[in-house]
């Protein structure tokens, strides 16, 4: 059954990371034409002109965009960790409920297969394509940086793990909404809706210390770019906040699907 969810599931797959790497390939193919001496100085003074808060939401504080690099850290981060959240969403909210509006149903439960082993097997297809996702971006990046220059490479290396911290998460919350809802269509609605909360939050978090406390309501708190970036180290602390939840979420997806009134 595993490999018939890889099967299903690789279109999907292909064309949420053709974009990323569409988007990452453009920034590093235009980048050496349009950086000069001169270019540099115009974008480290625009930057200076910005609002602190604007800075700080992108991490532009701690980082020059007058480089791929400084722009990877930055912006491109950003990028990355909104796209592998809508991808996880989108996963969490449709591997279930796709059964359903195909009407494929039936045919699992005519095989001698428990529900628990069907939502296993689906929970670990999912996870195979976000941890390949990232990956696959990670190794991406990498060689095109090397490419272009010199870069902190133990720096870029966690920073490409960071994405999973807060795309797992995303993906179970989004699962165990699917359990609790029959539509396909609606449900990958509230997910896109959800992950653009969560988004939210964090940029305005960053935004002053009066709204600092947002942090806390959101999934991108547990990817924590800005620590990577200024302590090269990841918090196992917030690593053992996203197992826990993931796993919470896990559970009682298995649990809810287990009652979930299918036909």
């Amino acid at each position: 059954m595993i490999k018939r969810e890889l099967k299903v599931n690789f279109k999907s797959f292909l064309i949420w990371m053709l974009v990323l790497i569409i988007m990452f390939g453009f920034v590093y193919i235009i980048y050496p034409f349009i950086i000069s001496d001169e270019t540099m100085k115009s974008i480290d003074e625009f930057v200076k002109v910005l609002p602190p808060e604007v800075t700080k939401a992108f991490n532009m504080d701690m980082s020059s965009i007058a480089t791929a690099y400084g722009w990877l850290k930055s912006e491109g981060f950003m990028f990355l960790l909104l796209i592998t959240g809508f991808y996880s969403a989108y996963l969490g909210s449709t591997i279930l409920l796709k059964e359903e509006k195909d009407k494929t149903i039936e045919y699992l439960y005519s095989l001698p297969i428990k529900r628990s082993k069907i939502v296993l097997n689906k929970i670990i297809v999912a996870l195979l394509y976000i941890i390949a996702m990232v990956l696959i971006i990670g190794i991406f990046n990498y060689i095109a940086l090397l490419l272009l220059g010199k870069f902190d490479q133990k720096q870029y290396l966690l920073l490409s793990m960071t994405p999973l911290f807060s795309a797992i998460p995303l993906f179970s919350i989004n699962l165990f909404i699917s359990t609790l809802l029959k539509r396909n269509k609606k449900t990958i609605g509230f997910s896109i809706g959800l992950v653009f909360i969560f988004y939210i939050l964090n940029v305005l978090s960053e935004i002053s210390e009066r709204s600092e406390g947002l942090k806390y309501l959101s999934m991108y708190t547990l990817s924590d770019i800005r620590n990577v970036i200024t302590n090269v180290k990841i918090n196992p602390v917030l690593i053992l906040v996203s197992f826990v939840i993931s796993i919470v979420f896990i559970i009682a997806s298995f649990i809810k699907y287990q009652r979930k009134e299918l036909v």
